[in-house]
C-alpha cells in the first residue's frame, strides 16, 4: 500500500488468472478499505463490484490480471486489467437466468463505471473499473440519477 502527499493512496495486486483467488482478494480489500476509513455500507458494495469485476477477468479475459484500489479524499476506484480480447458486455436476462448479471451488479452499486482499453503486446487488453464518491450527496436517490452512465474516462 503506498500513499502520495496530494493525498491519493493506491493499492495493487497481480493475481493469478483463476477463480480461486476471488474469495481472499475480496477479503484484500475489504482490509484495505477498514484502513482507509471507508464506510461500511460503501465497502460491502465495492467488494462485491471487485468479486463480479475479477470473475468476469478471470473467466472471459487472459492472464495477467491486475486489481488496483485508488482512494482520493473525495472517491474511490477499484480497476481489474485482464489481457483478453473481448469487452465486458451488460446481458439482457430472463428472470430464471443463473449467470451473467456482473455488470449489472456493478452498474447498480457503483456511482460510475467504465471500460479503458489497455492494449498490450498482443493489441488486446482492458481495466474494467468502477468509482464511488466517498460521501452521498443525495441520500436515497438512484445512483444512475446522480452520476450519469458508463464512460471510458477511467476516473
Amino acid at each position: 500500500m503506498s500513499a502520495m502527499s496530494d493525498g491519493l493512496r493506491t493499492v495493487c495486486w497481480d493475481l493469478p488468472c483463476d477463480a480461486a483467488v476471488i474469495g481472499g482478494a475480496r477479503s484484500m480489500v475489504r482490509g484495505t478499505c477498514r484502513g482507509w476509513a471507508v464506510p461500511e455500507e460503501v465497502t460491502d458494495d465495492i467488494v462485491l463490484v471487485v468479486g463480479e469485476l475479477l470473475g468476469n477477468a478471470v473467466v472471459h479475459g487472459r492472464p495477467p490480471v491486475r486489481l488496483s484500489v485508488w482512494a482520493t479524499e473525495e472517491e474511490l476506484c477499484v480497476r481489474v486489467t485482464d489481457h483478453g480480447p473481448e469487452d465486458p458486455r451488460r446481458l439482457h436476462l430472463s428472470p430464471e437466468a443463473i449467470h451473467g448479471r456482473g455488470l449489472a451488479i456493478v452498474e447498480a452499486l457503483a456511482d460510475r463505471w467504465g471500460v479503458v482499453h489497455t492494449a498490450d503486446e498482443t493489441g488486446t487488453g482492458k481495466t474494467v473499473w468502477a468509482a464511488w464518491r466517498r460521501t452521498r450527496t443525495a441520500p436515497g436517490a438512484s445512483r444512475a440519477q446522480e452520476a450519469g452512465r458508463a464512460d471510458t474516462t477511467g476516473r
